[in-house]
């Protein structure tokens, strides 16, 4: 096959081969048929009710106590701008996601870093923080992280949870990629753990469905998602009825389950392309090769700019993100490269790509 211009492991996104054009195409005419009043209507901000009961059935709580929204993030928006006032302390993971650590930013937090260990968080930087002043939030993403890659033990899950009880402080668990495994299922919620209300649970179907549908989700105490609701239906007054509709469809249907296991399967492909063409072509890599989700994180020599390497990698074809994006501080040596959005026999050309940057980087080549 021709070599593609640029292979990008930057974005966290499937590539169009393995998104279920067929099964969203049977779907939205079931929805448009059968649900067509309700898809096509104002709804509230609790989102397609039907939708909120078949997640409230997968998490075995009440359906009060689900609100459906335009994407996970927008859940996460929601719930920042309504629970985080400026100086609260936040606990986040290092690395962590972006783009959430981006919305902390702006909500004017004060942002508390704990490790990430190879079974999660670190668990005695939390106690620490918990001890040095009142925490309001711990941002933990349990499974697959991104952009580490790495799950959150079960021990640590449920120490967590008690902290949280101690401490009286609330867990945002950011967990999109649950049902993206590819050898065991992700260990239980810390949501179905919780039994004092410390737990906010979102998820997302962008990584199940597809990222256009914008679909995700709150779970949590019954009282704080009617609250939340609430506020959500004063600024937007409906999420997108019609592409909930849709996701419900292929919910009830099975057709969700089936994509999935197609999905996981895509995806494990491409995680083992990575993980053999990294050992092969940059052996100094150091990194531990994920067990679901869409990202692998790896550290590079500590003489290593990721982001000066990222210049050369752009100009060989083959962007991914640094690893500063992703940290309060720190991460210079360090990237995250998305396997998702790579066809597996497109993996090994654009690792080489990034060989050659890294070759040139060292040689002092210009970029």
């Amino acid at each position: 096959m021709a070599e593609p211009t640029t292979i990008s492991f930057a974005r966290g996104a499937p590539s169009p081969d393995i998104m279920p054009v067929e099964a969203v195409r049977a779907a939205a005419e079931a929805a448009l048929a059968e649900d067509w009043q309700r898809a096509l209507s104002y709804g509230t901000g609790r989102g397609h009710l039907g939708l909120a009961e078949w997640i409230a059935e997968m998490h075995e709580v009440a359906p009060e106590q689900v609100m459906v929204t335009n994407g996970s993030m927008e859940a996460a928006n929601i719930v920042i701008d309504q629970m985080i006032e400026a100086g609260d302390r936040v606990v986040v993971e290092q690395p962590t996601y972006d783009r959430t650590l981006a919305l902390f930013e702006r909500a004017g937090a004060e942002l508390i870093g704990a490790p990430l260990e190879a079974d999660g968080i670190d668990l005695d930087a939390v106690e620490r923080a918990c001890q040095e002043g009142p925490v309001k939030l711990v941002h933990v993403i349990p499974n697959f992280h991104n952009p580490a890659g790495s799950s959150l033990s079960i021990e640590k899950r449920k120490r967590l949870v008690e902290l949280a009880a101690e401490h009286d402080f609330l867990i945002l668990e950011d967990d999109p990629y649950r049902l993206v495994y590819f050898e065991e299922p992700a260990a239980e919620t810390m949501l179905a753990m919780d039994g004092g209300g410390h737990v906010l649970h979102a998820s997302s179907f962008s990584k199940t469905v597809s990222p256009g549908v914008r679909v995700g989700y709150l779970v949590g105490p019954e009282d704080v998602i009617s609250a939340l609701a609430e506020y959500a239906n004063s600024i937007y007054i409906s999420p997108n009825m019609l592409a909930e509709s849709v996701v419900w469809e292929l919910c009830r249907s099975g057709a969700l389950e089936e994509n999935v296991v197609k999905v996981n399967e895509a995806l494990k492909e491409r995680r083992d392309a990575l993980v053999k063409s990294l050992n092969e072509l940059i052996p100094e890599a150091r990194f531990d090769p994920p067990a679901g989700g869409y990202f692998l994180w790896l550290d590079l020599e500590d003489d290593v700019d990721t982001e000066a390497l990222l210049i050369g990698a752009q100009a060989e074809g083959a962007p991914f993100v640094a690893g500063p994006d992703f940290m309060i501080s720190g991460g210079k040596s360090s990237l995250r490269l998305s396997f998702a959005s790579v066809p597996a026999d497109q993996i090994p050309e654009g690792v080489s790509r990034i060989a050659r940057a890294l070759e040139k980087l060292r040689a002092g080549a210009p970029a």
